[in-house]
């Protein structure tokens, strides 16, 4: 049976952190892949030569078709809400959109159920409840899948996240090699993202590896800009065979799932049942 699976994110470039290959993956299985943003990211870092003469949240838009094309997704929403900005602070623009961050969630989640419900989706991806690490416009994205799920009566919902005990090992090995900038404190992640105890699938992802890579290399303005090296940018340096190996996984929490059994597929708790 093939499935409409959404993947609900705050900005573009998200989806290729975060759930990329997992998308790879059920477009590939035949399932209809489905990637809703919130905002268009327009508050992002960026180098202004990476933007060239438009708006940023312009070129971020057409970023973000980009990367869902290399991900093989049918769909592409975007909610309307502006940009909060990465301390949440931003205020909207006179007869502009609300910032996602302080958009009422009640509203922004008929918003996203409305298209649950047209796409009778089966599967909703949203964030934890810490949104990561913390970014007001994920922290958001938690409560309005949450709740949209609800309205639209969506039987899964997975909350994509991270392996915080093997993202702080990671960190403890690699600063044993690399110098981190001073600006950069490990320690900020002993509370992003969820512990190992608490998630309930992980997803290989091994075999789509390379389109996960594309989808990252299509946010060029998300891999320039700020004093230090970008996330993005630090990624797409990984040689492709170590890439593979450290970008193979993706990790979801999936409330109310009982302890103790992790799956390997995201639809997984859906074909058991």
């Amino acid at each position: 049976m093939r499935h409409a699976c959404v993947f609900f994110h705050a900005h573009p470039d998200d989806e290729a952190l975060l759930t990329a290959g997992t998308m790879a993956r059920l477009a590939a299985e035949g399932h209809r892949v489905v990637l809703v943003v919130a905002t268009a990211g327009e508050q992002g870092l960026a180098a202004p030569e990476a933007v060239g003469e438009g708006s940023l949240g312009t070129v971020r838009t057409a970023e973000l078709h980009a990367s869902a094309k290399a991900l093989g997704c049918a769909r592409v929403e975007f909610l309307g809400y502006a940009d909060s900005g990465l301390d949440g602070a931003a205020v909207a623009a006179p007869g502009g959109p609300t910032p996602f961050a302080s958009a009422d969630v009640e509203e922004a989640a008929t918003r996203l159920a409305d298209l649950l419900r047209e796409e009778n989706a089966s599967l909703l991806t949203t964030y934890d409840p810490a949104g990561g690490y913390g970014h007001p416009d994920h922290v958001r994205v938690h409560h309005v899948g949450a709740r949209a799920a609800e309205i639209a009566g969506t039987p899964v919902v997975l909350e994509a996240t991270v392996d915080r005990d093997l993202l702080l090992r990671g960190l403890r090995l690699a600063s044993k090699v690399y110098p981190f900038p001073p600006e950069f404190d490990p320690r900020t992640f002993e509370t992003a993202y969820s512990p190992r105890a608490a998630i309930t699938h992980k997803v290989d992802v091994r075999r789509y590896t390379p389109a996960k890579r594309q989808s990252m290399a299509a946010h060029v303005t998300q891999a320039t800009g700020g004093d230090s090296t970008r996330t993005l940018a630090a990624l797409l340096r990984i040689p492709r065979p170590l890439f593979r190996w450290t970008l193979g996984t993706e990790w979801y929490v999936q409330r109310g799932t009982p302890p103790g059994r992790v799956h390997r597929h995201p639809l997984a708790t859906l074909t058991e049942s």
